[in-house]
């Protein structure tokens, strides 16, 4: 496995969880890596993304609730999602990407009840 993520979970609306993505490190080092989301009856979406130098970008819809990082020490990205929403209900991926190279992990949970 690749990519392996996990920390997704049943939470209720305003509650914080945190996703985490362990990576090999040749992937880890030399991919952009990124966090997406896909709903019931909804496409993929990206939520955020960092890259190898450590840049980020954020959907606007959660642009101030979470947080992208990574610890190069641990070959792991994280997601911090705060002031969590019903809405933000879905399957979270994480993605490393290359050039045209995409890598995906499993999805990992995430439910946010009113």
């Amino acid at each position: 496995v690749q990519l392996q993520a996990s920390g997704g979970g049943l939470v209720q609306a305003g509650e914080s969880l945190r996703l985490s993505c362990a990576a090999s490190r040749f992937i880890f080092i030399t991919h952009d890596m990124g966090w997406y989301r896909q709903a019931p009856g909804n496409q993929r979406e990206l939520v955020a993304v960092i890259t190898s130098g450590g840049s980020t970008n954020y959907a606007d819809s959660v642009k101030g609730r979470f947080t992208i990082s990574r610890d190069n020490a641990k070959n792991t990205m994280y997601l911090q999602m705060n002031l969590l929403k019903p809405e933000d209900t879905a399957n979270y991926y994480c993605n490393a990407q290359r050039g045209p190279i995409n890598i995906w992990g499993q999805g990992t949970q995430v439910t946010v009840s009113s």
